[in-house]
């Protein structure tokens, strides 16, 4: 058998290498498949990460603007609220100014110490008035239980029932916040007050330290039965 001729004929060559570049081609294309199946996972890998990335910039941003607004408040608040304690204090120095000038009998209206007492409440006055602190005006006004305490109750059929009739004490208000609420009496026994919703905010009210919450009169006052109060 050793004489047999073994030598391929240039067809047989062609095949094979047909054949090899086909298996090559083959080849190359499930690299190329594969090398594009890990490309496409990358870039949605990719995609995902830049997306909580983004996600995680916005709350950061978000959060900043919120501590900014924060810390903007807190400033404004100490601007305008930072001499609630002092200015609950000095109230008490305007009623007592105020009783002095109410005490003063009439020979000594004219007196210089009149007149100086006079222009030290006003001086004061308009102190408050810088600092945004005003007087409630309670007098003949509808009771608010955000702006009075009620003391007392006054029977007087021939005004509508809820008015306020007298004060016994000013009230103040520290720009929408209560200062103070006027301690007032309070009508009964009249006709049912028709008081229109007023859409205005009412003041926050501020007890601040060792300022006891007020609370409304219970039904079971008597008439004309008064609290003590400071003189």
């Amino acid at each position: 058998m050793s004489g047999e001729n073994t030598q391929t004929t240039p067809e047989e060559n062609d095949a094979v290498e047909q054949g090899a570049a086909e298996t090559a081609g083959q080849d190359a294309t499930l690299e190329a498949d594969v090398q594009g199946f890990a490309a496409d996972d990358q870039i949605a890998k990719l995609e995902a990460d830049l997306a909580e990335m983004k996600n995680k910039w916005l709350r950061a941003v978000a959060d900043e603007q919120n501590v900014r607004r924060r810390a903007e408040k807190e400033k404004q608040d100490a601007l305008k609220y930072g001499v609630t304690n002092f200015a609950r204090e000095m109230v008490s120095v305007a009623d007592n100014l105020r009783r002095a000038l109410a005490s003063m009998p009439d020979e000594l209206k004219d007196s210089d110490v009149v007149k100086g007492v006079e222009m030290t409440e006003r001086e004061l006055q308009n102190a408050f008035s810088k600092a945004g602190i005003k007087r409630v005006e309670a007098q003949g006004k509808p009771f608010d239980h955000n702006l009075h305490q009620a003391m007392f109750e006054i029977e007087d059929p021939s005004q509508p029932a809820g008015l306020v009739a007298q004060v016994m004490q000013d009230g103040y208000v520290i720009h929408d916040r209560l200062l103070r609420p006027a301690m007032v009496g309070v009508t009964k026994g009249g006709p049912k007050m028709d008081v229109t919703p007023v859409a205005e905010e009412a003041p926050v009210v501020d007890e601040g330290p060792g300022q006891p919450a007020y609370e409304e009169p219970t039904g079971d006052a008597g008439t004309g039965s008064t609290i003590d109060q400071e003189t």
